[in-house]
């Protein structure tokens, strides 16, 4: 009788590991692809203050309903390994690979934020109404408990600092931080008509590059070729627009003294003058 136990005891694990190595060779595709969760970002090269012969502070918008930029909305919910951008520092943020700055004091990057700050930053709070009870028609107090809601992130915030480096002769860029900004209706616009925006946290970019380059985003012309949300920002494969530049008053915004049609005038002339100044160097 032991030796019958024995023997289909032999057989069952024999069962399960030929069940387990059909199962590892399951290929979600025509072939395997390269796991690129322990990729490493791509070190940039050195850079010296001496060698920085002019620099300018940049921050600009990216909108997320833009057709070029989607690929950062969406998928809204995790799907095949993939996350938005918003979700995937939300992840990175509560598991502590990152750290959240406020973005109510400055964009300088001085006040953490743990995970239950950043999320009392979306409006995700516990919070208690009066409403009127439809059977007695009394009012009773109603506890609601909202959650992140990352698809109200609609465009992000990228501050970046352009410089001259007089050593390889190149107008180059450095991706500072990014912010989510939020888009919302208060409670007592039932009609939704007011569209409210807030800037969420801050994070730091250096801090992030080792997440972005282990995350894929989706190339939606051809999923041979995609890359990481660290290749997609480096390579400025997105489409933005300026709205302040660093300057003398208090580094105000571009929407502080125009509007409308000169606004976007006025940002389309500070990306010029960086373009300009690289030209103005040389003589053809």
């Amino acid at each position: 009788m032991k030796n019958v136990l024995v023997l289909l005891g032999i057989v069952i694990c024999m069962v399960s590991a030929s069940f387990t190595e059909v199962h590892a060779q399951i290929v979600d595709g025509a072939y395997k692809r390269t796991d690129i969760s322990k990729k490493k970002p791509m070190p940039l090269p050195p850079l010296r203050e001496a060698d920085v012969m002019w620099s300018k502070k940049i921050w600009r918008i990216i909108d997320l309903r833009e057709k070029m930029n989607q690929v950062m909305y969406f998928p809204t919910v995790e799907t095949e390994g993939r996350n938005s951008l918003v979700n995937l520092l939300l992840k990175g943020i509560e598991s502590g690979l990152l750290t959240a700055y406020d973005a109510r004091t400055d964009d300088e990057f001085k006040v953490p934020l743990t995970y239950e700050q950043v999320k009392e930053a979306f409006g995700a709070t516990t919070r208690t109404r009066r409403v009127r009870d439809l059977e007695t028609g009394e009012f009773r107090d109603q506890v609601i408990t909202a959650e992140i809601r990352g698809e109200e992130v609609k465009q992000f915030m990228v501050k970046e600092e352009w410089y001259f480096d007089k050593q390889t002769s190149t107008m180059n860029t450095r991706i500072i931080g990014i912010c989510p900004i939020q888009e919302y209706y208060r409670d007592e616009d039932v009609n939704r008509q007011n569209v409210q925006r807030r800037q969420v946290f801050w994070v730091y970019y250096p801090e992030a590059r080792d997440l972005l380059a282990s995350n894929a985003v989706m190339n939606p012309n051809n999923i041979a070729q995609s890359m990481s949300y660290d290749d997609l920002f480096i390579k400025r494969k997105f489409n933005s627009y300026v709205v302040k530049q660093s300057n003398v008053y208090n580094n105000r915004a571009i929407s502080q003294y125009l509007t409308g049609r000169d606004a976007m005038l006025e940002s389309e002339r500070i990306e010029q003058d960086i373009f300009n100044y690289e030209q103005d160097l040389w003589e053809y």
